[in-house]
């Protein structure tokens, strides 16, 4: 008796075996016969969940998403549906939805769930980065101490700078819905226009029609300063040292004595005859209103505010006589 069920056990051992076996085999017979489906959901928010799911009725793939349904939210197809051809759930607000059936409907009679749900495309998220314009402030200084014969007179002109700025971009239906900065970077700072407001002195001795002298300063209307820069570009416009260099030399003269029947300012040793081609040609004036270079412009106010290369009263081109030679041409005749 003892040997007989010694026997039995292991028999019982491998029938157990067997039956774990089947199961499992059963098991995963099933699952590998359960269909999968890639199912987009799209909630009220515009947010867009792509999903893997066997199951094909709406609440059971929300309740599997772990999606509860607000009390103003609605779904299409509702909750009982089955899910429809194009694979697709959309949850939205009462309102939403109302407005979005009432302006398909305008447009056609038999509008359907489906093809509501074909008129929604995902948003898509871009990051665009362009250069964006930096406008230059002006600055108004006014140094007139109040008095009634004054003007204005740009000591500095303004220049816009530049930066790159990267924006995230939202778009649905190929339509931009925001714009957010995310980043910006400075590549030129811009330059400030700077406007002082002077006294204006009348000179009666000079040649030129106004100017100002103050500390060293010289201050001319717009017109004059453009004058200015059209006969120093004339002269020479190869370069920031020879510019300064040409309105150096009328500075010099205004300031000797040895000049002084031309005048007291610059401009008016510009204009004096026979010295510089203000008189000798007229092909300054086609540089007149602004054709030259900021570096003209701003050796020229960097003259008038005392600044000077070197101490001589005349010059002329290169090969023409000796001295020292500044942008193209030979300085000589020391002050």
């Amino acid at each position: 008796m003892k040997k007989a069920k010694k026997a039995e056990n292991p028999i019982r051992k491998i029938i157990g075996i067997c039956l774990i076996l089947l199961f499992v085999m059963g098991v995963g017979v099933m699952a590998s016969n359960a269909k999968l489906y890639n199912v987009k959901i799209i909630l009220s928010n515009g947010y867009i969940m792509n999903v893997t799911t066997s199951k094909t009725k709406v609440s059971e793939i929300l309740d599997e998403n772990h999606i509860i349904l607000l009390p103003e939210e609605s779904v299409i197809p509702n909750e009982d549906s089955e899910l429809s051809d194009n694979k697709t759930i959309k949850i939205s607000k009462d309102e939403q939805q109302t407005v979005e059936v009432a302006e398909n409907a305008e447009t056609s009679e038999n509008v359907t769930v489906e093809t509501l749900l074909k008129s929604y495309d995902s948003i898509v998220e871009k990051l665009e980065t362009v250069q964006v314009t930096i406008p230059y402030e002006t600055i108004t200084k006014d140094v007139s101490n109040n008095d009634s014969n004054k003007r204005e007179t740009v000591v500095q002109k303004g220049k816009d700078g530049l930066k790159e700025v990267t924006y995230k971009v939202k778009y649905q239906n190929d339509v931009e819905i925001e714009r957010t900065e995310i980043s910006s970077n400075i590549i030129e700072e811009p330059v400030d226009k700077i406007i002082e407001i002077r006294k204006t002195i009348t000179n009666r001795s000079t040649r030129s029609s106004s100017v100002s002298y103050s500390n060293g300063v010289w201050t001319y209307s717009s017109e004059e300063f453009d004058l200015l820069c059209a006969i120093t570009a004339q002269e020479c416009s190869s370069s920031y040292q020879g510019a300064l260099a040409v309105i150096t030399t009328a500075c010099n003269r205004a300031e000797s004595s040895r000049w002084a029947k031309n005048g007291s300012d610059p401009l008016s040793q510009y204009k004096a005859p026979g010295q510089f081609c203000y008189s000798i040609d007229s092909y300054w004036k086609r540089r007149l209103n602004g054709n030259y270079s900021s570096v003209v412009a701003q050796a020229v106010t960097d003259a008038l505010n005392g600044k000077r290369n070197h101490n001589y009263l005349s010059f002329r081109s290169a090969g023409y006589a000796s001295g020292e030679y500044i942008g193209g041409n030979v300085y000589f005749n020391a002050k």
